[in-house]
């Protein structure tokens, strides 16, 4: 069975593409979850026409990471935590915290595209990087010291 994409579907394509499936998939996964629409004339125009909408969405996405990460350079995140003998944190620094302290300089980023290499449970100098749209990873540096 053909049909259009309506949305990014993870092995199998992105939104406005026209692929053919089996026709159990396409009836019992992806037409009920609203994912795809049976490729015909007139749903081939219409999917076109979407493809056209998303390329300018992307295009203004990416215009919009560019400068956000732009404003990223030069930040530094300040932690002060209990530190027990040796350096090492009572606890650690998770990306929740890195969040939460973007937000109180102004920026709105969801924890879940904070990306730590490696765990912060010692204190020192730390490179962490934000996982932006369009591929855009900018590192800022996070600094833990002693309370």
């Amino acid at each position: 069975m053909r049909v259009i994409l309506q949305k990014d579907i993870l092995n199998l394509g992105d939104a406005g593409d026209i692929k053919e499936v089996s026709d159990g998939y396409a009836r019992n996964y992806l037409l009920p979850r609203k994912l795809v629409i049976v490729a015909n004339e007139s749903s081939r125009r219409a999917a076109e026409h979407q493809k056209k909408l998303i390329k300018l969405k992307k295009e203004k996405r990416k215009k919009q990471s560019e400068k956000l990460a732009e404003s990223f350079t030069g930040i530094e995140l300040h932690f002060t935590v209990q530190v027990g003998e040796e350096g090492k944190l009572f606890g650690s620094v998770t990306a929740m915290d890195i969040a939460k302290k973007l937000k109180e300089k102004g920026f709105e980023i969801d924890k879940r595209k904070v990306v730590i290499d490696n765990p912060i449970r010692q204190e020192g100098e730390y490179t962490v990087k934000i996982k932006l749209d369009e591929g855009r990873t900018p590192a800022i540096k996070v600094v833990v010291g002693k309370e």
